[in-house]
């Protein structure tokens, strides 16, 4: 079968709507990145632990499971242009709250983790917006153009991050990061006003039963569990880069966001869509095996460039996501992009705490090796799972059944 024509990227900033949810998504990354930089670092220079730094950073992810439980009905129930201004309103004030002088590390703690809590209805609603606006054929244009936007604002925050840190302050940056949430609001409040994409009020009931209905398929079970857990293992790896170097974990942090930015690239614009699927399970073996060799604590160069490698395997990320939208009605669009971003960001959450209770016992490097062998261990399984299940499905498929 040829490939269907693509989007291009032009195209993409001439559909309406679409540049003022890029550029409103940009700034929340960039927040997002500089503030967790500052406040991992804020918390490591107090305690002197990895865990507690690599929960600081990434601990907001532990509370998305509990919002995907209750509150992610609200993905395709609510109004998306007024719930991305609150929400970004919301980030601006809690992470102002985060630079008051004298506050506990455990306030601290408690305050990502009410972050996270409140993020788990964001993807959903910025996801189902995305593919309202582009329809299912432009969607993997636009989420590799966000992805690469994504990987542009995590070089250029972490880079930046690290020297405002050296030279001002982790309290300072994270002032910084809270007027950039307050601009993602105003650049949301630029969007059409448009009416929700499905019917009825959010409850957690609707949640639950959305929740089921997406499970209920053994494809779409794959697909999630590929996202999830292959990707968050290694996560697990980068919330050490601080206990792992404390001096060089911004250049790791923009090395690793570089390496993923190509795979982006490669994935999203230069693989033709015959070839795209075949690559998934090669890609999420890269994502890990670099992390390897981390266990002989190879020179700082060595080690950027093996980060960089590593992060060019993130572009297995969208081949999933193109087969989930494939495979998901379009009334649960929102609910199932936001699914998948919580259970992503959550695994990652869960990685990282274990990966810091295992540096807390070992090294950083020890249990950056662990959390990658982990994650090859489970590409294996959920690889030779979905064959056995769908004959050549699951992660590689050619053809989906939707029976469970």
């Amino acid at each position: 079968m040829p490939d269907t024509p693509r989007k291009s990227y032009a195209d993409l900033f001439r559909t309406p709507e679409f540049s003022p949810l890029f550029l409103s998504t940009s700034a929340n990354i960039a927040a997002q990145t500089v503030s967790g930089l500052a406040l991992g670092t804020l918390v490591f220079r107090a305690t002197d632990s990895p865990l507690l730094s690599a929960l600081s950073m990434f601990g907001p992810a532990l509370a998305q499971v509990l919002g995907a439980t209750l509150f992610l009905s609200g993905a395709d129930r609510l109004p998306p242009r007024a719930t991305l201004t609150g929400l970004s309103l919301a980030f601006a004030a809690a992470t102002a709250a985060l630079a008051l002088p004298g506050l506990p590390v455990w306030a601290m703690l408690a305050i990502v983790l009410a972050e996270g809590l409140i993020a788990s209805l964001g993807g959903g609603v910025r996801w189902g917006l995305l593919n309202e606006i582009l329809t299912k054929d432009g969607y993997l244009a636009g989420r590799s153009l966000f992805n690469m936007m994504s990987g542009v604002m995590q070089i250029t925050g972490y880079a930046a991050g690290g020297v405002l840190v050296t030279l001002l302050s982790p309290r300072l940056c994270l002032l910084l990061a809270a007027g950039l949430y307050g601009a993602a609001a105003g650049l949301a409040l630029l969007l059409t006003r448009r009416p929700p994409r499905a019917a009825g009020r959010p409850s957690v009931t609707a949640t639950w039963r959305a929740n089921a209905l997406l499970w209920s398929a053994r494809p779409r079970r794959h697909v999630y569990l590929a996202l999830w857990l292959p990707n968050g293992l290694v996560v697990g790896c980068e919330s050490l880069y601080v206990s792992y170097d404390p001096r060089a974990a911004g250049t790791l942090f923009a090395c690793a966001a570089l390496g993923m930015l190509a795979g982006d690239v490669t994935v999203g614009r230069l693989l033709p869509a015959r070839l795209r699927p075949r690559l998934g399970v090669p890609l999420l073996v890269l994502l890990a095996a670099p992390y390897l060799a981390l266990f002989l604590r190879p020179p700082l160069p060595l080690t950027a460039v093996l980060v960089a490698l590593a992060s060019v395997g993130f572009g297995a990320s969208l081949v999933q996501q193109e087969r989930l939208v494939t495979l998901t009605p379009d009334e649960l669009t929102g609910h199932a992009l936001g699914l998948h971003s919580a259970g992503m960001l959550t695994a990652q959450g869960l990685a990282a705490t274990l990966a810091g209770t295992v540096a807390q016992f070992t090294s950083p490097a020890t249990a950056m090796t662990a959390m990658a062998v982990a994650s090859l261990a489970v590409t294996l399984t959920l690889t030779v799972a979905s064959r056995r299940d769908a004959g050549d499905g699951g992660l590689l498929p050619r053809r989906v059944p939707e029976a469970a």
